[in-house]
């Protein structure tokens, strides 16, 4: 019998779940992060995150380290192959999404075009 292994078509990082549990236990709630693209920003798309207490119809339901991230089924179109990451960099600590689906991005990381 040949053993199943079960590609997740977005990834969460255990920096991105380390610091999402750490936001939970200090707003003093256990809500999902919801991860979403939108028309917009400065290159076409950019991300959202936000906070919702349970997954709509249609959404994907990522989990690690405890962690729980939503992404919907339209977002996930452009997200397929991506890893949110959270990164402390020189210049500020923020969520990253490594996204190989992008052929340009925004000096500031949080908008996109494909």
């Amino acid at each position: 019998m040949s053993e199943m292994t079960t590609t997740l078509p977005v990834t969460v990082s255990a920096s991105a779940a380390a610091k999402i549990n750490a936001i939970m236990a200090k707003e003093g709630f256990d809500k999902y992060l919801r991860v979403s693209v939108n028309g917009g920003g400065c290159s076409g798309f950019q991300y959202e995150f936000g906070f919702a207490d349970a997954p709509e119809d249609g959404d994907l339901v990522l989990e690690r380290d405890g962690a729980k991230v939503l992404v919907d089924d339209v977002s996930l179109e452009f997200l397929t192959g991506s890893e949110i990451d959270y990164v402390n960099e020189l210049i500020g600590a923020a969520f990253k999404i490594h996204n190989p689906n992008a052929t340009a991005n925004c000096g500031c990381g949080t908008s996109f075009s494909i």
